[in-house]
């Protein structure tokens, strides 16, 4: 998939994306007559896609008039200085320009300025055939919501992919995101997918760079969406330069981008993990040393498990935290229970939870005074004295954690205009 970005944000609510659109129609009216309304629009990003724009734009129109479609072509231009919107024009197609830089900025611009009832996009450097557009319409009219290509069911050209891409990024981020969203796509990464004006207004993208991709179908499934895929096939591209997307950066954007969207995956699960791990191990020292493979472990174990749990349980917060300000924002579905469990907690309950805790951590600690007081206040057997003391301090610290936490979740949870 090409990029047009060097950098990349996420759009803040209501923030707009300048586009200026040009002055030629760009539109091919077939068989239903003058003035019918606009089927498709195809929306290409585009920045110094001058050798390859015309192509793309012909095949566009020219499946249009072969399949009978009402449809437009729109060049989103992030900023080209080669020509190339002159050469959109020349050819039919409408210009957008779209100031705010980077790939996703681009397809959003294009998607403002289409007036099709659905979309197509794809990248214009001539690696998808614009030719063969009439599954994606033709499942579009079925009712699906979002189509997104298969370039592995469909073929891709030797020296089209670069093996790096082939053989890992694409397939780990696909694996990804079956996992963590349930998302039934086997190609992440595809270019060329189409979905209904309808669908990108649910979707309320906002990903400005190449992690649009991954936010497109991240929201379709979370959003119960109608999806499907279809074979696309991906040819070398037709540029002479070396193409916008670089492997590294562009990847880690997608796999940030997936684990934000995914708190339970980022937080949760690790935490659970975490504070399993770190009870098994406490429970396991709390009443004497033990010994393992010749080693002993005390009460600096002991701290050590005490530790884990802590950070486990604020893992686990941090998840409900995130899932309970997605919702309360609009910005995650009810997909996420996590966050929907945690607002349907009274706040009184977190509080007498965290009293409970923080006070039996205060008792434990107080019985460890107790017992160096009828000593004399002598030397301590810390072996025996920190087997109260570290649990007690870990159940003060998990009650302050559960008392300030169901405050603050209280907090998200309010309901704003």
């Amino acid at each position: 998939m090409a990029d047009t970005s060097t950098r990349s944000k996420v759009l803040l609510p209501g923030e707009p994306i300048e586009v200026h659109t040009g002055q030629a129609d760009g539109t091919v009216e077939c068989a239903k007559g003058e003035g019918a309304e606009i089927e498709l629009s195809v929306v290409m990003p585009c920045l110094n896609e001058a050798e390859t724009l015309e192509i793309c734009i012909n095949k566009a129109l020219d499946c249009f008039k072969r399949s009978g479609i009402i449809g437009e072509v729109i060049i989103a231009d992030n900023g080209s200085t080669d020509g190339s919107q002159d050469i959109a024009r020349r050819c039919g197609a409408r210009v957008a320009d779209v100031p705010t830089r980077g790939y996703g900025a681009a397809i959003m611009g294009g998607i403002k300025a289409a007036r099709g009832t659905y979309i197509i996009m794809g990248d214009a450097d001539d690696s998808y055939d614009f030719c063969t557009l009439m599954p994606y319409v033709e499942k579009l009219r079925q009712g699906y919501e979002l189509v997104v290509g298969n370039r592995f069911a469909g073929g891709i050209e030797p020296g089209a992919m670069p093996v790096l891409h082939r053989y890992l990024g694409t397939p780990v981020i696909s694996w990804l995101g079956r996992r963590f969203f349930a998302a039934p796509f086997n190609d992440y990464n595809c270019g060329l997918r189409g979905f209904s004006r309808a669908a990108a207004d649910r979707m309320d993208l906002r990903t400005t760079g190449m992690e649009f991709a991954s936010e497109m179908v991240i929201k379709a499934s979370l959003l119960d969406m109608k999806t499907i895929e279809v074979p696309t096939t991906l040819s070398v591209d037709g540029r002479t330069r070396g193409p916008h997307l670089r492997t590294w950066r562009d990847g880690w954007r997608h796999l940030r981008f997936m684990l934000l969207y995914s708190p339970r995956w980022l937080f949760f699960y690790p935490g659970l993990v975490l504070t399993a791990l770190g009870l098994i191990l406490s429970l396991w020292l709390l009443g004497s040393p033990r010994a393992v493979f010749g080693v002993t472990l005390d009460v600096h174990t002991l701290v050590v498990g005490a530790a884990a749990i802590t950070i486990g349980v604020q893992a686990m917060m941090f998840a409900a935290f995130t899932e309970t300000f997605a919702r309360a924002e609009g910005l995650a579905p009810r997909t996420y229970r996590l966050g929907a469990l945690a607002q349907r907690v009274p706040l009184e309950a977190g509080v007498v939870l965290g009293l409970f805790m923080g006070l039996s951590g205060v008792g434990l600690v107080l019985a460890a005074a107790l017992g160096w007081r009828a000593g004399g206040f002598g030397d301590l057997d810390y072996q025996r004295t920190l087997r109260w003391v570290i649990p007690g301090v870990t159940l003060m610290v998990l009650g302050c954690q559960a008392l300030l936490g169901s405050f603050f979740l209280g907090i998200l949870s309010v309901r704003r205009r």
